[in-house]
This record gives C-alpha cells, structure tokens and sequence, in this order.
C-alpha cells in the first residue's frame, strides 16, 4: 500500500511564497487518503490472514490482528501519525514549526509500512538489517517522489500566471533537489542491494530471469536505471538550460522539455511503484518458496 501523504507534505519546503504551491489542500486531502487507505488494507490483510470475504468486514480477523504486534501496532502509529500530519498540515499557515511537524509525522506513517513487508519477518541482526533498510528505503523513495510531485505542481502553473518570481522559484526547486538527489539515490541504490542479498539471495541472482518475482524485480531496475538518467540529465543539462532561458526572457521552450522529462519520470515512478506493490505479494526467491 502506497502511503500517498508523505508524497505531499515533503516538499512543504517549496511554499516559499504563499502563491507558489496551494499545497494545503493537497496535504489534507492525501491525509484523509492515507488513512482511508490504510483502513481499506487492514481489512484486506485481516480478510486474507482469515479466508473470508472483504465485506461484510470479519471484525473478529481485524480485532485478532490489531491486537497482534508488530502489524497492529505499526497500523496504530500510521494512523495517529497521519492524523497529526493531516492537523499539522492545516494548523501551519507558512509556520516552519507546523510543517516540520507534518513532515517529521508523514515519514513516521511512512516508515512504519516496513512492517507490512518482508522485511519483518527476519529474527535476530538479520531482521534488524533488513527492517532498517527497508525504513531508509521507503523515505528515500518518498522524498524523491514527493520532490517529483512538488515539481510538477510548480511546472504545471497556468502561463498567465508564471511570473519572474515563479520562475526563480522553480529554478531554485529544481536545483536544490538536485544536490539533495545524489544522497537520496545512494540510500536508495545502498538499501537496494542490500534488500535484494537477502530477499533473492546470492545463489539466485543468475536465475531472476525464470521467476515471475525476479521478472518484476529486473522491470524495476530498468525503470530505476530510467529515472536516475532523467534525474541526471535534469540536473545536469535540462536545468542549466532552464536558467540560462529565464536570463534570456524566452523560458517556454526550457520550461516545456522540463516538464515532459518530468512527466515521464512520473510515469516511471508510477511503474515502480505497481511492481513494488505486486513483489510485495510474492514470495521472494531466498524464501525456497
């Protein structure tokens, strides 16, 4: 399950100006998402665990798997968390304090989703690798998902309403992601290889090719390898262009070659993100299952 809020609320930097993003309602609105959508997977998971149906909800299943840590508990953080992010979020007004809050609360409700993934269900030292790693793994995404979702929201701006002051916002988005980009990518590519040793295991890696779970697994990889060149060539091309044509006055063009990279970056983000949520429900390949 996909924890949408913390997409949103990490990019809470960008409202530099009141006008540059209406984050608000985007914020409060993934908050309600979230929790929906956290309920909606209890049930499903309680319905799964149990053999019965979706609906009419088996409260008994719920209430057995509400009651049993780590899961229960992890669901319980989520959505205190979420609550207070979604409160935070509309409390803020522009004040620093409220939104670390939300951010701080978001990747919380974030990185307890850990707990619903194979990374639980190691014991020992083990378990702990693989449970951090997958925490480091999931804020990592979510602050590369959220960077791209805040992006598109400044770049998709009606023309009439792109100003000077917009644009330099833009600009300085745009660049300040990128050095925050290269940390984000080596957490990412670090607790990667680290979750793949010991989901797939060393002695499986020359045969992912025969299973549907190591199909999937390399389909990530390419869209992953996809998004690090469009990361790089916004960074390191697109961008430069990009300010180059604001001190130039003629920003159209820069500004629409940014935002077709970055709409098919988004498409690659969507990509893995369906595969992620697919490997979730198989067994990975060090299992023997």
């Amino acid at each position: 399950m996909i924890d949408w809020p913390t997409v949103a609320i990490r990019l809470a930097w960008l409202g530099e100006r009141e006008d540059a993003i209406a984050l608000r309602p985007w914020l409060s609105g993934s908050a309600v998402l979230g929790l929906l959508l956290s309920a909606a997977g209890l049930i499903l998971m309680a319905s799964s665990m149990a053999g019965s149906p979706f609906w009419p909800v088996d409260e008994a299943a719920v209430a057995a798997l509400l009651g049993g840590p780590p899961v229960g508990s992890a669901w319980k953080v989520r959505m205190v968390a979420l609550v207070i992010a979604g409160g935070a979020v509309l409390l803020a007004r522009g004040r620093a304090s409220w939104l670390a809050m939300a951010m701080i609360a978001a990747a919380t409700a974030l990185a307890t989703l850990a707990w619903n993934g194979h990374g639980a269900m190691d014991e020992g030292s083990t378990g702990w690798l693989h449970l951090g790693a997958d925490i480091l793994h999931l804020l990592a995404g979510g602050i590369w998902v959220g960077a791209l979702f805040g992006l598109l929201l400044l770049m998709m701006r009606r023309a009439e309403a792109i100003d000077a002051a917009h644009l330099q916002l833009t600009h300085r988005a745009l660049h300040g992601f990128g050095a925050v980009g290269t940390l984000v990518v080596a957490i990412l590519v670090i607790t990667g290889l680290i979750n793949s040793w010991l989901l797939v295991g060393p002695a499986n890696f020359t045969a992912l090719g025969t299973t549907l779970y190591g199909l999937l697994l390399l389909a990530k990889l390419v869209l992953f390898a996809a998004m690090l060149g469009l990361a790089s060539l916004n960074r390191f091309r697109l961008t430069p262009a990009f300010e180059r044509s604001i001190a130039m006055n003629d920003h159209d063009g820069a500004l629409m070659t940014l935002r077709v990279s970055l709409a098919v970056e988004t498409t690659c983000v969507i990509g893995i993100l369906a595969l992620v949520a697919w490997l979730g429900t198989l067994a990975p390949p060090a299992s023997g299952m």
